[in-house]
């Protein structure tokens, strides 16, 4: 990371990561509101051509800057999606127009949101998402779309796609998250950032929910390094009250495994997509393939292989009466916030189209979704190693995603077919849904660029429960192929 000092200029300041930044307020080189000033302007500046920030709050984290806690953040800018976790006197609308127009705000902060506060990071505005999260891409109807900082033709990848566009053009260094099919590791991909999902159970999703889409929903952040990424899940992770189940507890601090020697892990890789749902894009292929030669050349043992559960396509049906069921409990949420019954003209057609196919399910269908569901978790599970000595995988690496971002558009309803955007974004989801199902923590990493200079991620997935590995390895890639970062859009 660069040196800075008080002379240092915007673009400089903006390359750091968060613990570059915090540590800049802690060595008394820059205050909170001169870091929470500079991320400001630079929103101010980059934000018009992106659409990434929707609810700016400039006026609070000014506020907040001169009452910071002495925390390993303390003064740290963050953006929060407008979904997955409410922002105390923040507008909270989900990417949706009713909620929009209401100007729904909400009264209390979700776990999440407090314990990021309370390790000093200070929010200065909430991003765009598609809404309720359904999409891998962000171009909702209540804010419209927004666009790759790489290429502001192309789609910035979804949910969290407004989160991944501010982070990646130099708005802010991080920004939180939420994966129910892939939304932290789709956008991470496609704007080149590091993007974990960690372990279902490891971060809270309360006080409002004690799970999200029956287990498959996760949070976390999107960030421009793995010391970052570690770091903040440090401060997310643990228990909290009513949860219905937690994640075991790491042996260890995760920021201590960055810099820590992998032992020699065996890691299979897979480049054809969950049971034949799409093809893969040959630059998607070579990144994937490239990475392993890169893992052999650190030490690793790497081999064509993977779960054969993989193959089974019936999981994603079980996946997609899950997520429809979701839709159906989040309309009557809707429904409370507005007091009365929602129609179709309260959301968009693919949002409605869902909610009538969840309508018609039985509770028996959702039950056995949920079991077949845990059942072929279990056959994906056995793969991976239980122990060092055992003759499993320690690692599984995939291709983020079957494409290059698309372009904005391209990932649509019509008017004749609302459900066409869900079957267009098969081939963004289809390596990475899987681990919503199995609740296995995941990371895509930004190590890869098409030939027209997009970003291309890739995933390595590891066994329940052990993020240290993955933030290991993660660290390892980063420091023999560091990647190159978007250069800051701001001046």
């Amino acid at each position: 990371m660069p040196r800075v000092s008080k002379s240092t200029s915007s673009a400089e300041l903006a390359a750091l990561d968060a613990t570059a930044q915090a540590a800049l307020v802690r060595n008394g080189d820059l205050t909170p509101l001169e870091l929470v000033d500079a991320a400001i302007a630079r929103v101010d500046a980059v934000n018009p051509q992106l659409n990434a920030v929707i609810h700016p709050l400039f006026d609070q984290a000014r506020a907040a800057a001169a009452r910071v806690p002495d925390a390993p953040f303390r003064g740290v800018p963050i953006v929060i999606k407008d979904l997955d976790g409410a922002l105390a006197a923040a507008p909270y609308h989900l990417g949706n127009r009713m909620l929009r127009d209401r100007g729904h705000v909400a009264d209390h902060d979700s776990y999440l949101n407090a314990k990021l506060r309370a390790a000093g990071f200070i929010p200065i505005g909430k991003t765009n998402t598609p809404e309720f999260g359904l999409l891998p891409t962000t171009e909702p109807e209540a804010y419209g779309p927004t666009h790759n900082p790489w290429d502001p033709s192309r789609s910035p990848g979804g949910s969290s796609g407004g989160t991944a566009a501010a982070v990646a053009s130099g708005m802010v260094a991080l920004g939180h998250g939420g994966d129910g099919g892939g939304s932290i590791r789709i956008p991470a991909s496609m704007c080149g950032l590091v993007g974990l999902k960690p372990s279902r159970g490891r971060v809270s999703l309360g006080p409002d929910e004690g799970e999200a889409w029956s287990g498959l929903v996760v949070r976390h952040v999107l960030t421009k390094s793995v010391r970052d990424t570690a770091a903040v899940l440090d401060l997310l992770a643990g228990p909290m009250p009513g949860d219905p189940y937690t994640a075991p507890s790491p042996t260890r601090a995760f920021a201590a495994e960055v810099g820590a020697k992998p032992r020699r892990l065996r890691i299979g890789v897979r480049t054809d997509a969950t049971a034949g749902l799409a093809e893969t894009d040959p630059a998607c292929r070579r990144a994937a393939e490239e990475a392993g030669k890169l893992l052999e050349s650190l030490g690793h043992s790497i081999e064509v292989a993977s779960p054969a559960a993989l193959d089974d396509v019936t999981v994603m049906a079980s996946f997609f009466v899950i997520a429809t069921t979701g839709v159906v409990h989040e309309i009557a949420e809707l429904a409370r916030i507005a007091r009365r019954e929602i129609t179709s003209d309260d959301v968009e057609p693919l949002t409605w189209a869902q909610y009538e196919l969840g309508l018609a399910l039985s509770a028996v269908d959702y039950l056995n979704a949920l079991a077949d569901a845990h059942a072929w978790t279990r056959r994906v599970a056995s793969w991976w190693r239980d122990g060092a000595d055992d003759d499993g995988f320690d690692l599984l690496l995939t291709p983020t995603l079957c494409e290059p971002p698309p372009k904005l558009g391209d990932v649509a309803s019509t008017p004749d077919d609302p459900m066409r955007a869900l079957a267009r974004a098969t081939p963004f989801a289809a390596f990475t849904a899987a681990f919503n199902v199995t609740g296995q923590p995941a990371i895509s990493l930004p190590t890869h660029r098409s030939d027209d200079g997009l970003p291309i991620g890739v995933q390595l997935v590891a066994h329940q429960y052990r993020e240290d590995v993955l933030l290991r390895v993660a660290a390892q890639v980063e420091e023999a192929f560091p990647w190159d970062p978007l250069p800051c859009m701001s001046q």
